[in-house]
């Protein structure tokens, strides 16, 4: 089966101009085109773009994706350049989860605070401390 760029904006949820900046980019060069010149996605492609997204939802960089998918692009022998790419990307996600996680934990005392039967003579009591520091 192929979608159209329209038809795969509306599985991925990307728009079309994004759809398109991807393949300027050298994202999708996967992609064939039909005999009217229009992209003609299949579902290999949509796997593709699935793994796009995923790595772009990480924040991976544009040309970090780009790297990944020229090595999908080369074949078997390109497994361990993918593997490294990956494993150094996973490290960088796995330390912003860290501090997504510790900030979580600050929100959390802060409403726990905030929630508590005694709030305004917790926040009164600290106010007053803060000022007279």
């Amino acid at each position: 089966m192929t979608y159209s760029i329209k038809q795969v904006s509306q599985i991925t949820g990307l728009s079309i101009y994004t759809i398109r900046y991807y393949d300027k980019q050298g994202l999708l060069p996967f992609v064939k085109r039909d005999s009217s010149g229009y992209r003609a996605f299949t579902d290999a492609d949509m796997s593709l773009i699935h793994t796009i997204c995923c790595l772009k939802n990480t924040q991976m960089k544009i040309a970090d994706i780009k790297q990944y998918i020229d090595y999908c692009m080369i074949g078997p022998e390109s497994i361990e350049a993918r593997k490294t790419l990956l494993l150094n990307h996973r490290a960088a996600v796995v330390k912003k989860q860290q501090a997504l996680l510790e900030g979580l934990d600050e929100i959390d005392l802060k409403l726990s605070v905030y929630t508590d039967s005694n709030a305004k003579e917790i926040i009164g009591t600290m106010f007053t401390y803060l000022k007279e520091q």
